[in-house]
Formats: structure tokens, C-alpha cells, sequence
């Protein structure tokens, strides 16, 4: 007996009076339309999350190079200011390093005042890691540095393109990372958004 196309699961119908790829709204489904992309088509968007990020980069490496630091030091010093009071641990977690190599760019922001290290109030075990008023002055250097590309690019893709990109890039992150960003969020939530300008 042949199996007849038309024959499908009620999961394979689009519900009445909607179309394919659409809700009962008229609106398009997330990902309607994006079935069928080709490798290619992951290769370019490859291509330019490379030169994005060199790009979104390149001023910040040379303010880094100057002082003898590199990316690592820059990521470093991005999450701590981040979250004040970042325990050594999250920050392994977030950097995806080794204990070894997290003491190699821990170890010189420390020396050259840019780090301080504290331990947990509760817990003396923790080591707590706070930007100095040395090391606040130079991540803010670092990020408006590069604030002004990525200002730009939102200025010229648009309020909807912006929050795609933002939906695109939470993404590809794992669940690790979204536990951080969310957290990130609830904050900003609470002393409300800040326009820069």
C-alpha cells in the first residue's frame, strides 16, 4: 500500500484558515522561511561575524597593545565590571579558560592596579574581584573605543534588524551564558535603561 503525501499527522497541517509559516494572527511563524538555508549561506554569515568582530575589536586591541595586554585581559576586565564582586569562579565559567591561564591575565591587572581581590563576606573561601577606580577608567576607555561602530550599525540597520540581531546572538549562546545575560538583564530591569548617546 502506498502512502499517500496528503495523508500527514494534524502537526503537518497549518491550522484553519491560516496559511503555512503563519499563526492564526497572519503573523509569520520564528523561522518560516529559514527551512531551507544553504551552507552558503552559513559560510557568509560566518564571514561576517569574522570581520564584525575584528572590526568591533580593532580599536580596543591597539589601546591593549600599548599596555601590553590582549583580548583576554579586555574580556576579563568587560565581565568584572560588569558584575562587581565576580567571584573567580564565574569568571572561569564565563571565559570558558583554565585556572592557569585565568592566572596569567589575572595576575598582571592585579600587579598594575587594575584588579582588586577580595574575599566573600559570608563565605572567606570566595574570592571576590572588583575593578579599581585605575581599572574602571580603562574599561571604560576600551568600550568606548568601540561604541561607536557598533552605535553606528544599529543606527543604520534599524530598531527591528536590532532586535533580531539581539535575538540571533542570544541564540547561539548556551544555556550557561543566558543564565549570566538574564541576570544581566534583571538588573538593568531595575535602575532602568540607560540611552547612550
Amino acid at each position: 500500500m502506498q502512502h499517500n503525501p496528503s495523508q500527514g499527522s494534524n502537526a503537518s497541517k497549518p491550522e484553519p484558515g491560516t496559511q503555512p509559516g503563519h499563526t492564526q494572527a497572519g503573523h509569520p511563524q520564528a523561522g518560516a522561511g529559514l527551512l531551507f538555508l544553504r551552507e552558503e549561506e552559513f559560510r557568509i554569515a560566518q564571514d561576517k561575524l569574522f570581520f564584525a568582530f575584528r572590526d568591533l575589536n580593532a580599536a580596543p586591541d591597539a589601546i591593549l597593545h600599548e599596555l601590553g595586554y590582549g583580548r583576554a585581559h579586555h574580556r576579563a576586565l568587560h565581565w568584572i565590571g560588569r558584575m562587581p564582586e565576580l567571584k573567580v569562579g564565574d569568571l572561569l565559567l564565563i571565559l570558558g579558560i583554565t585556572k592557569q591561564s585565568l592566572a596569567r591575565v589575572l595576575g598582571p591587572l592585579i600587579r598594575e592596579g587594575y584588579v582588586e581581590q577580595g574575599k566573600g563576606k559570608v563565605d572567606r573561601r570566595q574570592r571576590l574581584l572588583v575593578l579599581t577606580d585605575k581599572g574602571v577608567a580603562l574599561e571604560r576607555r576600551l568600550f568606548e573605543a568601540a561604541r561607536e561602530r557598533l552605535a553606528a550599525a544599529y543606527r543604520e540597520a534599524g530598531g527591528p534588524a536590532v532586535e533580531g540581531f539581539r535575538k540571533v546572538l542570544r541564540g547561539m549562546t548556551t544555556e550557561q551564558g543566558r543564565k549570566y545575560l538574564d541576570a544581566l538583564e534583571a538588573a538593568r530591569s531595575q535602575k532602568g535603561p540607560r540611552i547612550l548617546t
